[in-house]
Formats: structure tokens, sequence, C-alpha cells
């Protein structure tokens, strides 16, 4: 009988893809690395291939093994999600669960939904990571983690959304400023101001310049600040103005500022809340639930 590869050979050559280092996969793995070597050597003999290229200081990816291994990743993917399914039919929300969330958005929201889930679902074991949009879309591609929590949309044919709220804008200014005095801001009046937004690369940026109606960067601070809080410094010290999203605002971001937030006109696009996952996960309907629970918190 012609020996065939197992799960187990596809996820320990996906490891040494990942970490370019044998010591480092087994590691990983929670293997010793002369069994990680062996099994890769079997991989290699049972397809006939070579898909490393071994040295003493690194470990190169062959053309043929960069492809295998994006074949790799999928299988395991597929398999992975076979099992997740088998498993939730039984007891949805319950078990580890790897979930993803932006910076504007993480902070504001997760204290006031994680009592809720905790105390709804108590089986359920959530793991959390922050990060842009981009990394966390990678991570969730390779299936690092489960679920993200996003700011929409993101078109993608290979993700599945769930929108669960509605975040609107708000202008902060310096209560010292003539719109201070208005009951509304309306895009026009944005545009002849200093804006300061977050810099180029968190969505947040995007959906800002969205909400204003601005198609360019024109007016907006060369200067990018990385958090939310660093730009409401940066406004109640005279330097501009800004767009807040409301669940910042109602975490008491601007507390002990002498800031005011006025909303933008009803004609501003909020930016939508969702969740986000691979179409080809095992969990989808747990997601849908997920995304139906947090709907009702955040109503």
């Amino acid at each position: 009988m012609n020996a065939t590869y197992t799960l187990k050979h596809l996820k320990y050559f996906i490891a040494v893809a990942k970490h370019k280092h044998f010591g480092h996969a087994a590691d990983a793995c929670f293997v010793t690395q002369p069994t990680l070597s062996a099994a890769i050597k079997e991989f290699e003999e049972i397809l006939g291939l070579q898909l490393l290229e071994r040295t003493k200081r690194s470990v190169l990816i062959t053309p043929i093994g960069q492809e295998i291994l994006e074949r790799a990743k999928d299988i395991v993917l597929n398999a992975d999600s076979l099992m997740e399914m088998a498993r939730t039919k039984g007891s949805p929300l319950s078990g580890e669960l790897r979930v993803g969330v932006i910076p504007t958005i993480g902070p504001y929201l997760l204290p006031q939904v994680m009592e809720n889930i905790r105390k709804t679902y108590p089986d359920l074991l959530l793991y959390l990571k922050e990060d842009q949009t981009e990394r966390l879309l990678a991570s969730l591609k390779e299936g690092q983690l489960d679920v993200l929590i996003l700011a929409l949309p993101y078109e993608s044919e290979a993700i599945s959304t769930y929108t669960f709220m509605q975040d609107p804008f708000y202008c902060a200014l310096p209560s010292t400023h003539p719109l201070a005095q208005k009951k509304q801001i309306e895009n026009k009046e944005i545009i002849k101001e200093n804006l300061l937004l977050l810099e180029e690369g968190h969505c947040l940026r995007d959906h800002a310049m969205a909400a204003c109606a601005w198609v360019d960067a024109r007016n907006i601070n060369a200067f990018g600040a990385t958090s939310l809080s660093t730009i409401v410094q940066m406004v109640a010290n005279g330097l501009g103005i800004t767009l807040l999203p409301e669940m910042a605002l109602k975490s008491g971001i601007t507390r002990g500022t002498d800031l005011t937030c006025l909303p933008l006109s009803k004609s501003s696009p909020p930016r939508d809340i969702g969740l986000v996952w691979r179409k080809t996960s095992g969990r989808s309907e747990e997601f849908k639930l997920l995304g139906t629970f947090l709907k009702e918190i955040c109503s």
C-alpha cells in the first residue's frame, strides 16, 4: 500500500514555512524537533518533491513548495471547519474563540459587551487580539483568528459579514471655538478647519473622511496620530478639530478636557460595526448568533 500524507504532515509543513526555523516550528506544534524533521522528510518522500531548502542558518521554501503550501493551508482550514461545525452543533458559542478587533473599536465596545457575553455564554473562552484591519484580515485568512470585529463595509468574496450596530461621528472641538455654539456641524464647515485624524492605515481615518464627504486629504493635518486619545489631547490644546465615533464618546474619551462634541449633519454616514469571518468556517451559524446577541446589547 502506498503511503499517503496526513493532516499532521500538512500542519508541520505550514509551521516550518511560517517560522522559517525547524526548532521554532516544533515548539509551536508542541513536538520535538527530530519528530517534526522526520515528518517533513516523510512528507517530501510521499510527494516525491523537495519542499524546503535547508541550510545551517535558514529554511527556504522551494517554488513547488510554495504551491503545495497554499493548497495545504486550504486543506487544513477546511478540515478544521468540519470539526468546528460538528462540535458547535451540540453546544453553540462554547469553547475557544479567537477574536480580532481594531483599536478604534476594542477599548470602547468590549467593556460594554464582555460582561453580557460571559453571563449568557459562560462556556465561551474569548481570546482577543487588537491590530489594524489589514493585519487582522491576513490572520483570519491564515486561520489564526476565527472572527473579527471591524468597521464595515469591507468587500471580499472570501468573507461573510454581519452588521450589528451603527456608530455615528461627532465633531470634537474646543469649547471656545466659534462652531461650538451650533447644534450640529455641516460638512462644509469642517472643510475650512484644520482636521486631525489618525495616521494612514487606520480605517477610521477613511470612515471619518467619508462622513464629512472628503475625497482627498486637503486640510487634514499631516501629523497622523496613532490613537484617538492622542488626538483628543491635541484638540484640547488648540491644534485643530477632529471627528470621534460615538462609542468613544460614550466611553468617556473626552473626560477631563474642555471639549465640545457636536453631531454631524444627518446626511453624514455613520460607520457600520460588524463581525467578519471566513465563508468556509464551520462556525458561521455561531457567528450569526453572536452578531444577533451583540445587536440586542448595542441597540
